[in-house]
């Protein structure tokens, strides 16, 4: 028996002796991301590229569930890992369908090239839907159970994940073939490495590197990012973003020919070519660029990954069947998913309607009946969608009127009609209501990856932090009705929609049973208990630079009051959650959380630290949550663990130290800052610690 063909042997040994079985130009192409089949071994040819953001991603039919940063506002690490569990057993299915039929196309294997792990630190940003949002924490506990999720516990890997992009990539997008992002050592030990440290620990079986440039070096071949994964102990195979390496000589010009190019990654540890540089790796060969061991090091790891996901063997794996995919049960984890992510950012009291008052509703806006409003990008298809005018429709036995009032950016509907084509439809339908919901906000095309979009933005990127003109126009003209104003945004980052409503709700791109979920909250048949994962901003003026990666007035850590417009953490429930009597003993904290409201609620306990050198952040940080649910009146002891890190200072030169002794901890539904205290009417528990 051939040694690779040994079980008892370790995934390490057996890729070594595969490789051994290879020429050196049969190796060379196995770093390519198509890689060609190797008949000896009866593995079929393999396509490296696949997605799995939320749902498994352009590969046909799978459940859709709410974009990346949605599931980030649920605050639920148990949630995010059972929703990583469904895309990867759906991932296993797909898979195992077109190995039957010899389909070995993009987006059919097993290496999920997610979770995007980046700080939304700008929220201009047009890919920061993809994350979880600005704050390392959030980012590195939701990352870790969305790894966990995916991978799952058995002999082999049911999914490789993939921690993306390393490591410091968040815009701008028109740029980043070409940037240098340099944030200071601070900065990368404090926010831009911590969720790749957590992946990586936590066993993450791929690393994708940026096309930008991180202080200076390309971040697909950088030194000191290859040196920081062999010090945390990284055991995976490497691969660059997408023609990232063809970045290094036609636009960072850190080298002047593709063979060196592809020798600097292959040398740094980039073993798998997203692209088509690793072409003239034999090349590079030739011209004495790389040597023989360089090629077999990096095969040996992409045969190691491959070999953990059983792709020699018979898996426990081979028999999850096609029928799975897009199951009722998948579904109803999406609608979960979707109700838990919706924000209420404000609410006079209208919400939740109360049929018995309300006869007629105008539907009305152009999000309302938008299937690319659920999505987001990085998406599969899902086999129905339900979107937010048919889940009033489905939820609601009085009358719906629907108009689409204006498009999504442009200043008209019909190529023929006159600008503002579609507001008189919209004013009418509004003054023969009861109440107007006007769904409103972005979609993919305007807010998303540089060449993956329309494009009618900065290459992805927003301007600014305001809706497009046309719906700004609408907003007015309902509003000017005088008919009571619910606002639903559907978008993956920060807006301020500017005109004054009686409630606001943030849907995000919300999977496709985002309108039954909005139906649900919008009726009362579920509160709403998402948190916001971002800071919502007043005036992109006010911000930093967009191309300054230093983190000063940035996110809720950093940035001070008067820009805030909705701090992150912040989000209003049906009911009315606190908290009392916080201590903490041997690294656990506990507190008293009651429902003092009047109906049943889930809601986020947060727990945030704030100490007092001068090296820590100006305001505090998140160290803890847990989602909990009570009944009107009831009360929960609950206890939540504080990781030692949690008191650790990052001093400028980037290295950690507890350097005090003096400690504050505040358990809340939000944050402890005074704009969420006076938007929730409740004040944060606090307990001083004495290391």
């Amino acid at each position: 028996m051939e040694l690779y063909k040994n079980t008892e042997l370790t995934a390490q040994q057996r890729a070594e002796a595969l490789c051994d079985t290879l020429t050196t130009e049969q190796q060379a192409e196995q770093l390519r991301y198509d890689a060609p089949a190797i008949p000896q071994a009866g593995l079929p040819a393999y396509n490296w590229w696949n997605e799995g953001l939320h749902g498994v991603a352009r590969a046909g039919t799978a459940t859709v569930f709410p974009q990346a940063i949605g599931l980030a506002a649920t605050f639920d690490a148990d949630l995010i890992n059972r929703i990583a569990e469904i895309i990867s057993v759906e991932a296993r299915a797909k898979y195992n369908a077109a190995q039957k039929q010899g389909d070995c196309d993009i987006y059919k294997g097993l290496t999920l090239w997610s979770p995007n792990i980046n700080i939304f630190r700008d929220p201009r940003w047009g890919r920061g839907h993809e994350t979880y949002g600005e704050c390392p924490y959030l980012t590195a506990r939701l990352g870790v159970e969305f790894v966990k999720g995916l991978q799952g516990d058995g002999k082999h890997l049911r999914t490789a994940a993939c921690a993306k992009h390393f490591a410091v990539h968040s815009g701008p997008e028109a740029q980043r073939h070409e940037f240098d992002a340099c944030p200071s050592p601070k900065d990368m030990e404090e926010t831009y490495l911590p969720a790749f440290k957590a992946l990586v620990e936590a066993g993450v079986e791929g690393v994708m590197g940026a096309y930008n440039r991180v202080n200076g070096e390309p971040s697909c071949a950088s030194r000191y990012l290859m040196g920081k994964l062999r010090e945390w102990g990284f055991d995976g195979y490497f691969v660059s973003d997408c023609w990232a390496i063809n970045d290094f000589h036609a636009h960072h010009k850190v080298t002047e020919t593709p063979e060196q190019s592809a020798a600097m990654a292959l040398k740094a540890g980039c073993d798998i070519n997203c692209g088509s540089t690793y072409l003239k790796m034999l090349d590079a060969l030739a011209q004495g660029l790389v040597d023989e061991e360089d090629i077999r090091r990096a095969c040996v790891h992409a045969l190691r990954t491959r070999i953990r996901l059983g792709q020699l063997d018979k898996t426990e794996y081979d028999d999850i069947p096609y029928s799975v995919i897009s199951c009722a049960e998948h579904k109803s984890v999406a609608l979960e998913a979707a109700e838990s992510s919706a924000v209420l950012l404000k609410n006079n009291g209208i919400l939740p309607l109360d049929p018995e008052k309300v006869r007629t509703i105008a539907v009305i806006g152009p999000n309302a009946d938008s299937r690319e409003a659920l999505v987001g990008n990085y998406n599969g298809t899902a086999d129905r969608y339900i979107t937010f005018l048919q889940g009033i429709q489905d939820c609601f036995n009085g009358r719906v009127i629907y108009a689409e009032g204006c498009h999504l950016f442009r200043d008209r509907c019909q190529g023929l009609g006159q600008a503002g084509d579609r507001y008189a439809e919209a004013v009418s339908a509004a003054e023969n209501a009861d109440v107007v919901i006007a769904c409103v906000g972005l979609d993919a095309t305007l807010e998303g990856e540089e060449g993956d979009t329309g494009n009618e933005f900065a290459s992805g990127d927003k301007p600014d932090l305001l809706l497009p003109e046309s719906q700004r126009v609408l907003l007015q003209k309902l509003k000017a009705t005088g008919k009571p104003l619910v606002i639903v945004l559907a978008a993956g980052s920060a807006i301020n929609v500017e005109t004054d409503c009686d409630a606001l709700l943030d849907m995000w791109y919300s999977g496709q049973n985002g309108g039954k979920a909005l139906g649900n909250i919008l009726f009362g048949r579920t509160s709403p208990s998402g948190k916001l994962p971002v800071t919502f901003y007043k005036n992109a003026d006010k911000l930093p630079d967009f191309c300054d990666y230093s983190m000063k007035n940035r996110t809720y850590r950093y940035c001070s009051d008067d820009n805030v417009l909705y701090p992150f953490g912040y989000g209003l429930t049906y009911s009315r959650v606190v908290c009392s009597s916080l201590s903490y003993a041997d690294g656990v904290a506990a507190v008293t959380v009651r429902n003092v409201g009047t109906s049943f609620t889930e809601d986020v306990v947060q727990l945030y630290i704030k100490g007092y050198g001068d090296d820590d952040v100006p305001n505090h940080s998140l160290c803890g949550f847990a989602r909990v649910s009570l009944e009107a009146g009831e009360s929960k002891n609950i206890e939540i663990p504080v990781a030692a890190s949690a008191f650790e200072t990052v001093h400028e030169d980037g290295t950690r130290s507890v350097s005090g002794s003096r400690f504050m901890l505040y358990a809340g539904t939000s944050q402890p800052d005074a704009i969420s205290e006076s938007l929730t009417g409740a004040i944060c528990a606090r307990a001083e610690i004495m290391l």
